[in-house]
């Protein structure tokens, strides 16, 4: 018995009829998801990995919340699958530790400076050459996934966590000014980030096909974009950060 069939016998629902109606979404996910990924990914795996975030979906789901199915099951088999590749990302610390460090040296010139940071302020603030600051952005690309999905992943996680508990509305708020303010980052980031953000995400060019539009290689386009990522996960956490000790104020004075 495969885990999908020992986890579908322990629910109450008809998992048999869930699977076959929302298997091709899960499918779809699957394949639009692996084109963003390192080669070693397999999609099969993500399909299975998908399989058990639908069966959650199925468990958890609760229609008082506003949401429909679909849209909270995707959220679930969207998570399930990045959980599944940051099960099996390969990458040694060090690539990690480089990759915090560059958020924190673009942080910190950014702070300083009122503006986005160029590659050779960043590059100057971690005392290396360009070269080498290069190398860490298309290393960290390369070993693991870094993508606005993670983010939003992050995001939803809250208002996922609370399906069926009370206070639902106000979690789904939450969603929306994240949502809201990770749009405002993107807008805010440097023309060519921008620009290769949007013929990644909403044009779905693959990274070949953005260096061909915009006359740099392939390597540049996936510097670029990571560093496009390192930018707005800087900027997201600022904004979660805010948005929490905002909380905890509400909490104090009620």
């Amino acid at each position: 018995m495969s885990g999908i069939d020992r986890y579908a016998a322990m629910q109450s629902l008809d998992m048999d009829a869930l699977v076959q109606q929302h298997a091709p979404l899960v499918k779809r996910i699957a394949y639009h998801l692996i084109q963003r990924l390192p080669p070693n990914v397999q999609v099969d795996d993500l399909i299975q990995a998908g399989m058990l975030g639908l069966l959650e979906a199925g468990r958890l789901y609760d229609h008082s919340q506003g949401a429909s199915f679909e849209t909270y099951a995707g959220i679930r088999i969207r998570g399930a699958m990045l959980d599944e590749v940051r099960r099996a990302d390969w990458a040694p610390r060090s690539v990690h530790r480089k990759y915090r460090q560059v958020a924190e040296a673009i942080q910190a010139v950014e702070a300083a400076a009122g503006r986005e940071a160029r590659d050779s302020e960043v590059a100057e603030r971690m005392g290396i050459s360009l070269a080498e600051y290069h190398q860490i952005l298309q290393d960290g690309v390369a070993c693991r996934i870094f993508s606005i999905e993670e983010m939003m992943e992050a995001g939803n996680q809250q208002w996922d966590d609370s399906a069926g508990v009370d206070g639902g509305p106000e979690q789904v708020l939450e969603q929306e000014k994240f949502q809201a303010a990770l749009a405002a980052s993107i807008d805010a980031l440097p023309d060519r980030e921008k620009l290769v953000v949007a013929l990644y995400y909403d044009e779905e060019l693959n990274l070949k096909e953005i260096g061909e539009v915009l006359g740099v290689s392939e390597s540049r386009v996936c510097q670029i974009h990571s560093q496009a990522m390192l930018r707005l996960r800087t900027r997201m956490q600022d904004w979660r950060a805010v948005g929490a000790a905002g909380k905890g104020e509400r909490s104090g004075a009620a």
